[in-house]
């Protein structure tokens, strides 16, 4: 039996979600919910198209409800999905404080309902080597991580929508600390965080250039940067890098990536692992996945996750993690002092 999705937030990930659902037949889209107009492919164009979410919800009783909306309404539609009898597939960041990301871990609990997190770089074929190899070399590691970009028109645009709530180091943060999670294994113990304003066009409490450091139990150093705007260099904009005491592992992009292109954020070219005892060994990556594939991959895990009822506390307990080194990150930017984690 198919399950029936409603989707909330058409915004370039709903959309491509959405596209993911249209096309593969374990899923029924029976409603998508934008509070403004939007242009939608073709084919999403002859679903229901409504503006309210609680009425959307009500009417269409989804089996599956996918939130791709705005960061502040994550916790808060994921958990009246659930509350409503639905699974949820949320997009990251799970929501915009821990308290809030607690709360929907615990309403999973309570309705047993299944809560998956966008975390899309987890059904990556280059990201899964890059974990594998890292973790062959054995720790403590050097995180050498960023995702800088120089955007304008439409994409500046969507950068402060997005920062109306959500600084940069929080908002694509949780993809590359749940990376360094993976890796190491060990707990966070402490965050450091700077940041600035570069731009007279977000609110001055508001930052779009960032990094933090985070220190981890086993002596790992993970650092995260990310910077968003016209402003923002397009040198050095992509840093993937995984360091240990016996080599590193890093993904190489081509000279031809543009920093705000949405393929960039995922797509890679060369795995190079180097090695202290034998040297380098590139792995070609020039056949992977694509934006849109890796959504697909995504919502296949959703149907299996459904219907093989997989145990999903330690995805969620990984994204609450990941969320709340971001977000200490982001405390530490403000108050200018580092945050102690797991006291």
């Amino acid at each position: 039996m198919s399950i029936k999705v409603l989707v909330a937030g058409l915004g370039n990930m709903g959309r491509s979600h959405a596209l993911a659902y249209h096309n593969d037949p374990a899923f029924e889209i029976i409603g998508l919910v934008n509070r403004s107009k939007v242009d939608l492919p073709a084919e999403l164009q002859g679903y229901p198209l409504l503006t309210d979410y609680a009425a959307a919800l009500a009417a269409l009783k989804p089996d599956l409800v996918c939130v791709a909306t705005y960061s502040d309404s994550h916790a808060d539609y994921a958990c009246a999905a659930m509350a409503a009898g639905a699974d949820v597939f949320v997009e990251k960041p799970l929501a915009t404080t821990v308290a809030d990301a607690r709360r929907v871990q615990a309403m999973a609990v309570e309705t047993g309902r299944k809560v998956v997190v966008g975390y899309i770089l987890r059904h990556h074929p280059s990201w899964i080597r890059l974990i594998a190899e890292a973790r062959a070399l054995g720790g403590p590691y050097v995180f050498r991580l960023n995702l800088n970009q120089q955007s304008s028109g439409p994409t500046w645009e969507v950068h402060k929508a997005l920062m109306q709530t959500t600084p940069p180091i929080v908002d694509c943060g949780v993809h590359y600390v749940d990376v360094m999670c993976q890796i190491t294994d060990a707990a966070p113990v402490e965050v450091r965080g700077m940041g600035l304003r570069l731009s007279n066009e977000i609110a001055q409490d508001m930052y779009n250039y960032g990094h933090f450091q985070v220190i981890f139990a086993d002596g790992s150093l993970g650092w995260y940067e990310a910077g968003w705007g016209p402003m923002m260099s397009d040198t050095a904009f992509f840093v993937k890098d995984v360091v240990s005491p016996n080599g590193a592992v890093s993904i190489r992009m081509p000279d031809s990536a543009r920093s705000d292109d949405i393929d960039t954020h995922t797509k890679t070219s060369l795995l190079r692992v180097h090695k202290v005892a034998t040297g380098d060994t590139d792995i070609s990556m020039a056949d992977e996945p694509g934006h849109q594939e890796l959504c697909d991959r995504e919502a296949a895990y959703v149907a299996r996750a459904i219907h093989e009822n997989l145990d999903l506390t330690r995805h969620m307990n990984d994204a609450v993690q990941s969320l709340a080194i971001c977000l200490a990150a982001d405390e530490s930017v403000r108050s200018g002092q580092p945050v102690k984690l797991g006291a």
